[in-house]
């Protein structure tokens, strides 16, 4: 069954514990917090205040992304705000094994994230070490962009590499999923779907939702 996680990224801030709610209420099982530090990526987002904010609104998933330089100064500090997953770029890992390590120890599912152009042989030796991995298919900083269907082929062979290894790792995919894309995404063997603008900017939540499993 596909899980929905939808990025409080496109969400009204002014009323956010609303929107996670209505979300929630509309059958989302996850929700992606994307956390930008304004150095790997040219925008900056959120903070581990916020997280412990929302944490009190709802018992959702918490799929933290952390879109930073250093993310191993920050472990432990998301994961007592409420996370549940923390999801680091190998792009900002010198050494990802310790703070994927940290992750766990820190009692989060350890996820690892590659931008587009980033091969996936970066991360096959550290599978052991990996709970979630996400594919993103659009260049980490915004929302609202295009998804980028050139990295079909590399979700495809993710889904071989994890299926291959025998090892529980859910895939995830992040980056302008909506319902045109949505299908292919998941035959392409996502477990995951990240998407932000397409549900917090619709009309109805929950048939927004639905069409991402159609």
């Amino acid at each position: 069954m596909t899980i929905i996680a939808p990025s409080i990224l496109s969400a009204d801030f002014s009323k956010l514990g609303e929107e996670i709610r209505a979300v929630e209420e509309a059958g989302a099982e996850w929700l992606h917090i994307d956390v930008m530090d304004g150095h790997f990526v040219p925008n900056i987002t959120i903070g581990i205040p916020v997280v412990k904010s929302i944490r009190k609104v709802t018992d959702l998933f918490f799929d933290v992304h952390l879109m930073i330089d250093n993310p191993e100064k920050y472990i432990e500090s998301f994961a007592s705000a409420g996370a549940d997953g923390i999801t680091v770029h190998i792009e900002a890992c010198k050494n990802p094994v310790p703070v994927l390590k940290a992750i766990r120890e820190n009692k989060c599912k350890a996820g690892i994230s590659l931008k587009p152009a980033t091969p996936l042989d970066t991360i096959k030796d550290i599978l052991d070490h990996i709970d979630i991995l996400l594919i993103m298919t659009v260049n980490p900083g915004f929302g609202g962009q295009k998804f980028m269907p050139e990295v079909l082929p590399k979700i495809r062979k993710a889904r071989k590499l994890i299926d291959e290894s025998g090892l529980d790792i859910l895939l995830e995919v992040d980056g302008g999923i909506c319902k045109d894309n949505a299908k292919m995404v998941r035959e392409a063997g996502a477990d995951v779907l990240v998407s932000g603008s397409f549900v917090f900017r619709s009309d109805d939540y929950r048939k927004a939702i639905e069409s991402l499993l159609l």
